[in-house]
C-alpha cells in the first residue's frame, strides 16, 4: 500500500481530482488531501465534487509519501506561490518519487523550476510556459519521463489513472 498525496487548493477541476483519487482508493492505496490549511472545504471549478483538506502543507514532509498527485483546474495556479508547497515537491523529486501532473498541474513544477531537460505534457495552452521553463512538450494524451507522469485534460485521464497506478504497485 502507497500514500499518496493530493495536492488542492480551490477551483480545482474536478474530474481530475475525483477520477485519480477514487482511483488511487480502489486500489487500496492511503489517500491525504494537502492544502494551505488543515480542514478547508475546497470546491471544484465545476462545483460537481468538494474536499476537505486532511492536512496543511506546512505540517507534511515529503518523505512521507510514496507519490504526489496535482490535478489541475486553477487549483496549481492557487498553490504554485507557497513555498511550502514548492519545497514539498522538490524535496519528493530529490528522492525521486512520482509527481503525477495533469492539465495546469505542472505550473507547480514551473516554478518550483524542475523542468529543466524533462519531457512532459500539460493543456497545450500551457505549451510556452513549458518550454520556457526548459521542458520538451509533448502533446500526448499521458507522458511518463522518469518519475514524472504528465497528462493534457480530463479526457486523458484513463491514461494518466493508469500510469499512476503501475508506478504504485
Amino acid at each position: 500500500m502507497s500514500n499518496v498525496a493530493f495536492l488542492l487548493a480551490n477551483d480545482f477541476e474536478d474530474s481530475e481530482m475525483k477520477v485519480p483519487y477514487d482511483e488511487v482508493i480502489k486500489a487500496g492505496h492511503q489517500a491525504d488531501i494537502i492544502g494551505l490549511k488543515k480542514g478547508e472545504t475546497l470546491l471544484g471549478k465545476k462545483k460537481e465534487v468538494s474536499y476537505a483538506t486532511d492536512k496543511a502543507i506546512a505540517d507534511v514532509q515529503a518523505g512521507s509519501y510514496d507519490a504526489i498527485v496535482i490535478p489541475g483546474g486553477s487549483s496549481p495556479e492557487n498553490l504554485r506561490q507557497n513555498a511550502d508547497i514548492l519545497k514539498f515537491v522538490k524535496e519528493a523529486n530529490e528522492a525521486g518519487k512520482p509527481i503525477a501532473s495533469i492539465c495546469h498541474g505542472p505550473q507547480i513544477l514551473i516554478s518550483a523550476d524542475l523542468l529543466k531537460g524533462r519531457t512532459i505534457t500539460c493543456y497545450p495552452p500551457l505549451k510556452d510556459d513549458v518550454v520556457n521553463a526548459g521542458a520538451e512538450f509533448k502533446d500526448e494524451e499521458v507522458v511518463v519521463d522518469r518519475n514524472y507522469i504528465t497528462s493534457r485534460t480530463p479526457k486523458d485521464e484513463p491514461a494518466f489513472v493508469r500510469e499512476i497506478l503501475k508506478v504504485l504497485q
